[in-house]
């Protein structure tokens, strides 16, 4: 028989929503993509697309799970025939993939809060940032991190909806913004901090020309709110008919995207300031990538705060402390994503717990140890793979959802699973957003961004400039290869073994699920 508790109120809701929402993309991610494309003019497609593809699909996701009371599998099987509960399972299944590794890059935040807290930055050298993080992957820390992270996230998780997710982003959500709002004010009163600002606030007109900085900024917008993740969907399972669907998601993307905001204005002024005293380049550091992509963050963050004049160490224990509370509170999501859909299959709770956390650290563990893209080690990238994988297949993910609304009827969707439950209008610019998203903008910004990586993919398999050109037939077998690290062929291997799976037991996936 399936659970069905409810938030205490719609603050509970929100702000586990937040929680669910801002996670290390806002803090980690946001900064160097924000950099890389332009700064100021950035946040103007940025904000945009929340409006035209996040917002709308939480709002959906929000609907589907309060109407059916169910997680992603059962929501579809429940409002849109059983026959689709293979899509909701698909839908699931990307985002309990991607908890794998996301819970060892959690680990990786909580080692850091650890050596913060312990000194352990303190008399690093323009190589030590680098150094520690290297050091610390060549032991068994990524692993017993990756432990302790999965481990937290299950415990509150085994607790419940109000005595577990609810009472800990109660605790994890306002700390965090209180934590960047602390790290702002300090970041942005170093002197030297205004070309930092400056370069935040400067909008390029003409760049708003170039297709790529929309695509990047609609791809930072799908991965960050978490829209067509199917997080909203296991959340709202919770939710009663006095939480608004529009008003719930709108405070959810426009709060994730004032966090990402916040930890701009806190990282970039201050490395903008501290960069010239390690005898670094500003403008090269806020967009270095650094291998696997932990550049900025673990490689010159604890390097930089300890040139500040006073607060350094402090400034330091605050930013990790703001990545780990934002991982731990997006892994929890994940993990209660995980234990809904086994409680929609009949399991109980702890049960259900039990098998995520045990499988959870198995099936991550690989992700955890095998770091090849860090100099020293060997291996297959299983980290890197999933990453790209499963990432990508969260479009997919999205563009699912919006077309079983699509199918359904958006008009009758909106009037049976929004307006009716909360007493609302049928008309309105909610409304009028949510059809237009919807029918015609979702579809093409989904088909747009998943043509955009795939197009990635196939630059990626150009020669280096001091290399002969690679043959038509040479590139394009990389490209559809699956055994290629960063391939479109991978992409579609791994989704099609999971598809394949998931059709041949539908029948009995549906029934379970609707049961």
């Amino acid at each position: 028989m399936s659970e069905r508790a409810a938030f205490s109120s719609r603050w509970g809701l929100i702000l586990a929503a937040l929680g669910m929402a801002v996670g290390t993309g806002n803090v980690w991610r946001f900064p160097r993509v924000l950099s890389q494309n332009g700064g100021g003019t950035f946040l103007i497609p940025w904000a945009i697309f929340l409006f035209t593809w996040s917002i709308p699909l939480l709002m959906a996701e929000f609907a589907l799970g309060r109407a059916a009371g169910r997680g992603p599998v059962g929501a579809f099987a429940r409002i849109f025939g059983r026959n689709t509960a293979w899509r909701g399972g698909f839908v699931a299944f990307c985002t309990i993939a991607i908890m794998f590794y996301y819970s060892v890059v959690a680990g990786w935040t909580a080692r850091y809060v650890w050596l913060a807290v312990g000194s352990g930055f303190s008399d690093l050298g323009a190589d030590g940032g680098l150094a520690l993080f290297t050091d610390f992957t060549h032991t068994s820390g990524p692993a017993l991190a990756h432990l302790v992270s999965i481990g937290l996230a299950c415990a509150v998780v085994a607790a419940g909806v109000t005595k577990g997710i609810e009472r800990s982003a109660k605790l994890l959500v306002p700390t965090l913004f209180v934590v960047l709002i602390i790290s702002l004010v300090r970041g942005v009163t170093l002197e030297g901090a205004g070309e930092g600002i400056r370069f935040l606030t400067t909008v390029d007109w003409a760049r708003l020309g170039d297709y790529r900085l929309w695509l990047e900024a609609l791809s930072q917008s799908a991965w960050s709110t978490g829209a067509g993740w199917g997080l909203m969907i296991g959340y709202s399972v919770y939710a009663t008919n006095s939480m608004r669907a529009g008003r719930e998601c709108v405070v959810t993307g426009v709060g994730n995207n004032l966090a990402s905001l916040l930890a701009a204005f806190a990282i970039i002024p201050a490395v903008f300031a501290l960069a010239p005293m390690a005898g670094q380049d500003p403008a090269q550091l806020v967009e270095q990538s650094g291998p696997g992509s932990t550049g900025l963050t673990f490689v010159w963050i604890p390097v930089l705060y300890q040139q500040m004049p006073w607060g350094g160490g402090a400034l330091s224990i605050l930013f990790f402390v703001a990545l780990f509370f934002a991982a731990l509170s997006s892994l929890i999501a994940m993990v209660e994503l995980a234990v809904r859909t086994l409680l929609d299959l009949g399991w109980q709770r702890r049960r259900a717990v039990a098998a995520v956390f045990v499988g959870g650290f198995a099936l991550g563990l690989p992700s955890a140890i095998d770091l090849p893209f860090i100099e020293g080690h060997d291996g297959f990238a299983v980290f890197q793979n999933q990453d790209w994988v499963w990432g990508v297949g969260l479009i997919v993910s999205g563009a699912i959802t919006g077309w079983a609304v699509l199918r359904y009827g958006v008009s009758r969707f909106y009037a049976e699973f929004i307006a009716g439950p909360e007493g609302g209008s049928t008309g309105g610019f909610t409304a009028g957003l949510f059809r237009w998203s919807i029918t015609l903008l979702i579809p093409v910004q989904a088909v747009g961004l998943l043509g955009w990586w795939f197009w990635q993919a196939w630059t990626w398999t150009e020669a280096p400039t001091n290399e002969p050109a690679r043959s038509i037939a040479e590139r394009l077998g990389e490209w559809l290869d699956p055994s290629s690290l960063f391939s479109v062929g991978t992409c579609l291997a791994q989704w099609a073994v999971v598809l394949l799976v998931l059709r041949l037991v539908n029948r009995r996936l549906g029934r379970a699920a609707d049961g």
